[in-house]
């Protein structure tokens, strides 16, 4: 576990002893801008990092003859397909939001190279930016298809829920 998220565990379980009245509310609120500022840093700092190909971010060039984003709800195998498909290295752990920036991966079908995108997952509200979700929406729209991910074990209202409250 990087010292960052170290340092988010250490703030959030302060906030948790820490009891909630007038008094401790500025010490809370602060705690919390905190945590968001050191979450924000982690954001950053994956964008940072270089993927395959010298890719960064979501700043992905279009490469072969079709571009395939795969979107979907957190947690729903996403990387997990992209990893079977293109044998791309694509961190897949049980905890929701593992994939932060756009991961390409390409695969060669009759002749044609595919890119495939494995996108961080989508949540309810993206288009006004939650979640990342401007910048997971502006890279989807620049796909030639967009394979959307669903987990076929969730139950079918969550499914209907979401797929009826989704604004993509």
């Amino acid at each position: 576990m990087s010292t960052t998220q170290k340092r988010i565990d250490e703030i959030q379980a302060e906030i948790e002893r820490t009891q909630v009245n007038k008094a401790t509310m500025a010490h809370l609120c602060r705690l919390k801008a905190r945590v968001a500022q050191l979450q924000r840093d982690i954001v950053a700092e994956s964008s940072r990092a270089v993927g395959k190909g010298g890719e960064r971010g979501f700043n992905v060039s279009k490469s072969g003859d079709a571009r395939v984003g795969l979107i979907g709800f957190p947690s729903v195998g996403k990387s997990t397909l992209l990893n079977k498909l293109t044998g791309t290295e694509s961190r897949v752990a049980a905890w929701t939001f593992t994939t932060l920036t756009a991961i390409p991966g390409s695969i060669h079908y009759n002749g044609s190279r595919i890119q495939l995108l494995d996108l961080p997952g989508i949540i309810e509200g993206a288009r006004e930016g939650k979640g990342r979700g401007k910048q997971v929406v502006g890279t989807a729209r620049t796909c030639d298809l967009i394979l959307v991910t669903l987990d076929a074990a969730k139950s079918m209202t969550l499914k209907t829920k979401h797929s009826s409250s989704a604004s993509w």
